[in-house]
């Protein structure tokens, strides 16, 4: 984004974003190729903002024992939270531009994925101090785990059951409404609350320092996944380790979606390996986190059939029947060590609560509600449950279709699972920016081009900007809508245009004037 020409983000488009043989063998680090240090440092700074305006502008504690008095609580009031929530947006400005520098220099293969794994370290360090940030989720993962602690069913009550620091910081949405988490996050959750006790600015730290193991995870498969999938290492590194979606969502957060991707990554990775059933395993922990990694585990039984000899219905029966014991030995063991029932099934719809526009099905819902509206004052619900339920029935379709065709196993098997996730998504009764990490998790380790690359840019910086720091949706807020768009388009073309609001002619042509009128 920035209009300055440097050796360390301008890219070369003769390169191809797909991987090499030199880039595999060595693993994405070649000797000769120095840090990318000033863009490195500025991700820095912006991350380091981020977490100083979070301190005011942030998910905040209601009874806060640091900025709840003295000289720092001008940072939650008036003007000092007006000046507060103006660093975030700076910080994430400049975190997003270091964000389309470093991609330039991997897509000109400039920088390696050391380079990469430097800036997502040096990015993500700020972020292990931060209040919570662009959501308050993290308080109700918390108020979860303070349930099961006290022997009360979290799929049952909501935080409001019991008192205290932790039920009474959790957003007013949720304070009623039981967990849709499977039982290993709320076994998760359960030990956060016990380690951490009621100190709730250490439960958060914590709690982001257990999720943030799925990310370490994810880095470690992606090198294996790169090798079987045909992409490059540095470029999936960037598209969810660096991204900005992973260190203010995932991380600044936190959410558990990070520890599910993780599992998932290296179920696949453990899958596409030949170690069939330890992938399996995997993949159903991280089911048992989150509901969504379910729709990836029937993609995982095919690589496990086309190992196997004879007939097709004959590899699959002899590769599902085992996948099912492994899914229910797993399943069941972490329900029954985390001591919960099996009463999430039904907390699933829980998020349906929430109706924005970036749910596919919803936003047609909301646009017929609208049309209709014009003829008469209408309920919007009847509307948009008939849209979630024709979306939900896509998706069914969608999986099914998939299923099918990614029968030879294979690269092609983790291709259509990483599309179903990402169609999850997107055809959700609801859709959380953070919810597009699942697809990705598994995309980014196939080839990308670099028009593709710009168009994540360009969502990333949306959906972050979907929401304001405390958390409240800001989709509504048109004039701040108009701005995320322009944002999120200025992002995208930086990636793969140098300087796309042409600064540096406007500067040339400046520069020359003087020198033109002495003739």
């Amino acid at each position: 984004m920035s209009p300055t020409v440097s050796t360390e983000s301008a890219p070369d488009w003769s390169e191809r974003t797909d991987n090499t043989t030199a880039d595999l063998a060595s693993g994405g680090r070649r000797a000769g190729r120095p840090l990318p240090l000033r863009t490195i440092a500025l991700g820095a700074i912006g991350s380091a903002l981020l977490v100083v305006g979070g301190f005011g502008a942030g998910g905040t504690l209601v009874h806060d024992p640091f900025l709840g008095s003295g000289p720092l609580s001008v940072l939650r009031y008036g003007h000092g939270q007006d000046v507060a929530v103006a660093v975030v947006y700076l910080g994430f400005a400049l975190l997003v531009w270091a964000w389309v520098r470093l991609g330039r220099g991997v897509l000109a293969h400039l920088v390696t994925s050391r380079g990469v794994l430097w800036a997502t370290v040096a990015w993500l360090a700020p972020m292990l101090i931060a209040p919570p940030l662009f959501t308050r989720d993290v308080y109700s993962y918390l108020g979860q785990g303070l349930l099961a602690l006290h022997g009360l069913d979290p799929y049952g009550v909501g935080p409001s059951a019991l008192t205290g620091p932790i039920p009474e910081n959790v957003h007013p949405t949720w304070q009623t409404t039981p967990a849709p988490y499977g039982p290993l996050f709320m076994g998760v959750a359960k030990g956060v609350v016990l380690l951490a006790g009621h100190d709730i600015i250490a439960s958060v730290i914590v709690m982001r320092l257990v999720l943030l193991g799925g990310l370490v995870m994810l880095v470690c498969a992606l090198p294996g996944l790169v090798r079987h999938l045909g992409g490059r290492l540095p470029v999936a590194l960037w598209l969810v380790a660096a991204s900005p979606m992973t260190v203010v969502h995932l991380v600044g957060g936190p959410h558990n979606d990070m520890l599910m991707i993780g599992l998932l990554a290296v179920g696949t990775l453990l899958a596409l390996e030949g170690r069939s059933a330890a992938g399996i395993a995997l993949a159903s922990a991280a089911m048992a986190v989150k509901a969504t990694a379910g729709l990836a585990l029937p993609f995982l039984v095919w690589l496990w059939a086309a190992r196997l000899t004879g007939p097709l219905w004959q590899r699959f029966v002899r590769a599902v029947v085992p996948a099912l014991g492994v899914f229910t030995v797993v399943f069941g063991g972490c329900t029954l060590l985390a001591k919960v029932g099996l009463g999430w099934l039904s907390g699933l719809s829980a998020p349906g609560m929430i109706v924005n526009y970036l749910s596919a099905p919803t936003a047609v819902g909301q646009a017929v509600h609208s049309l209709v509206s014009l003829f008469g004052e209408t309920n919007i619900w009847p509307f948009v449950g008939t849209t979630r339920t024709l979306g939900s029935a896509l998706l069914v379709v969608l999986l099914v279709w998939h299923w099918w065709q990614a029968r030879e196993g294979g690269p092609d098997a983790v291709r259509r699972a990483a599309i179903v996730l990402c169609c999850g998504a997107l055809l959700s009764p609801v859709l959380l920016p953070w919810y597009t990490t699942w697809g990705l998790a598994l995309g980014a380790a196939f080839a990308w081009t670099p028009r593709a690359l710009s168009y994540v840019v360009g969502a990333s910086i949306a959906l972050v900007l979907a929401y304001y720091p405390d958390g409240e949706q800001a989709m509504y807020n048109w004039p701040f809508v108009a701005v995320g768009i322009g944002a999120a388009l200025l992002g995208g073309l930086s990636l793969v245009r140098f300087d796309p609001l042409g600064l540096s002619e406007v500067v040339g042509r400046a520069s020359r004037a003087p020198l033109a009128s002495r003739r």
